[in-house]
């Protein structure tokens, strides 16, 4: 296998990493599919994909995060959110997996996260997994050979499946551990082949260092009107809720689909891929994003297939229901050349809400948005995490609480300062049930989910006549033109009116009860746009 250029000055052994076997550096994809093959780590699939299972982890592993707890970043971590680490313990588990790496073969990836060369992070990611070393390479931003010939990692991620921590020396809570340690610069994930989470783990990272540098990390897909970039749109949602799908549109150009910054220049996306949800995924409904699981290169995680003709059964979800293909960007026709957009015109927030509660859509006041957006309300699919087999209501603050080291009001800060500065309008989409909660109702017809976003991104929407939601406070629109006006109001939807109205109470409570967390920490017209 040939190798791309590599900094001579900077391999493994420079950086204390020694010991191990033979290191493969920046393998472009025909060679990480060949050796993936050749170690039996998956099958050679239709069109030149790749299939692959990831064994008992077919999700993320949130609760087996750490943070090591170092007095640089003792006073600007979450740690109610984020479970600390000792560093001796570290010390320890750095030291325990070398050893364990200590001969073995491994694949070297430099990568960028972030398209905008000035904010970008430089990331090294040291893989067990040939295939790992594939799907980060689709997921991150791919160095050119000359600026490989200079590449220094600001940061690296190691990550072996083999390694099994041990809670009582380690510091963990498992076996399974994901450790970040920004005084050393180091990531060390073990006991999980998930491949995502390498990704989400270069996303923690800029979500701590962007915010020093003014810059907004968002959990959000993000799109703009074909030819004009200065008309951009970004999607805020958690896994399930429809960013991948809803900002693949084929009218408009495609920045990304999962990560972005907004800086002061727009906005741009931290990664050079996609990691697409391929349950139910149809030819009909999203041909661009089925197309790519027969594409070269292309990642489809945990798909059951035939084995003999290699079919992909998009319905079958035995394995799990967080079946997923990872791809780059190139691979949808109307992605960005340059991942760049200008500052948002729109901000959509998107929820999943599993209680039939909220409406398709509803406009929001900056405030409301400012609320909202700390709330985080959405249902946890199945299949995202361990451990979730049906929709579950959840607050996940900005969107993102996995992923975020610093405190909610850092992030809705420095939104409320963007939205200000730009005058953004903001909706909040509903993609969850209608006509009922989970197990009574249905999922929203996602036909009309994209009439009313099309709506609201041509600036249309803004001229329909709008209602005051009776519960939350927002505005809904009365009717849209190739929308059900019963859909916009989800109270005409139920059977049963008043069993509407206590499940509408029901939520309100929650989200009441969610936000009293936040009632110290944001301004007076926050407190005033809060529900219940």
């Amino acid at each position: 296998m040939s190798e791309p250029r590599v900094n001579p000055n900077c391999r493994l052994d420079d950086q204390g990493i020694s010991g191990l076997g033979t290191v493969h550096y920046n393998l472009l994809e025909p060679a990480l599919i060949e050796a993936a093959i050749a170690r039996g780590e998956g099958k050679l699939g239709l069109g030149g994909s790749f299939l692959v299972s990831t064994g008992s982890h077919t999700g993320r592993s949130p609760k087996d995060k750490h943070v090591v707890r170092t007095p640089g970043v003792e006073d600007s971590i979450w740690w109610e959110n984020n479970k600390p680490m000792a560093p001796e313990a570290f010390d320890r588990l750095y030291a325990d997996m070398l050893d364990h790496m200590k001969g073995k073969e491994y694949f070297v990836q430099d990568l960028f996260g972030g398209a905008d060369p000035a904010l970008r992070l430089d990331v090294r990611v040291v893989t067990e997994l040939a295939w790992h070393g594939l799907f980060i390479r689709h997921l991150l931003r791919r160095p050119d050979a000359a600026e490989l010939a200079d590449f220094v990692p600001e940061f690296t991620i190691i990550n072996c499946p083999s390694f099994k921590a041990d809670p009582e020396r380690h510091g963990c809570r498992s076996e399974t551990v994901i450790a970040l340690n920004f005084e050393k610069k180091l990531i060390l994930i073990g006991n999980t082949a998930y491949a995502g989470e390498n990704k989400k783990s270069v996303f923690t990272l800029l979500n701590y260092i962007l915010p020093e540098k003014g810059v907004m990390p968002m959990h959000c897909s993000a799109n703009h009107a074909i030819g004009n970039p200065d008309d951009a749109a970004i999607f805020f949602g958690l896994s399930g809720t429809g960013k991948t799908t809803l900002s693949a549109d084929p009218s408009r150009t495609l920045i990304g689909d999962d990560e972005h910054g907004w800086s002061d220049h727009g906005i741009f996306n931290f990664e050079g891929g996609c990691y697409a949800k391929t349950i139910n995924l149809s030819a009909e409904a999203e041909p661009e994003i089925y197309a790519t699981c027969f594409k070269f290169g292309t990642v489809v995680e945990n798909m059951v297939y035939d084995p003999e003709t290699l079919e992909l059964d998009f319905e079958d979800n035995s394995i799990t229901d967080n079946m997923r293909c990872a791809y780059p960007l190139e691979q949808i026709s109307n992605a960005s050349e340059t991942s760049l957009g200008g500052m948002p015109k729109n901000v959509i927030m998107l929820t999943c809400d599993a209680y039939g509660v909220l409406p398709p859509i509803a406009r929001l006041t900056p405030a409301q948005a400012m609320y909202h957006f700390l709330s985080g309300f959405t249902s946890k699919t199945p299949g995202t995490e361990v451990g979730v087999v049906e929709p579950t209501p959840t607050f996940s603050t900005c969107f993102g609480a996995p992923f975020m080291p610093r405190r909610p009001e850092v992030y809705g800060k420095l939104l409320q300062e963007k939205i200000a500065q730009t005058g953004a309008t903001c909706w909040l989409v509903n993609t969850g049930w209608t006509g009922g909660a989970f197990g009574t109702g249905k999922r929203m017809p996602i036909k009309a989910t994209r009439a009313l976003l099309t709506a609201a991104l041509d600036g249309s929407l803004n001229d329909a006549q709008f209602r005051k939601d009776p519960n939350f406070g927002f505005e809904v629109p009365v009717s849209v033109p190739g929308v059900d006006d019963t859909l916009l109001d989800p109270r005409q939807t139920w059977a049963d009116a008043s069993a509407y109205d206590a499940q509408a109470q029901k939520l309100v409570g929650m989200f009441s009860d969610n936000f009293a967390q936040y009632a110290d920490k944001i301004d007076d017209d926050v407190k005033a746009a809060a529900i219940g």
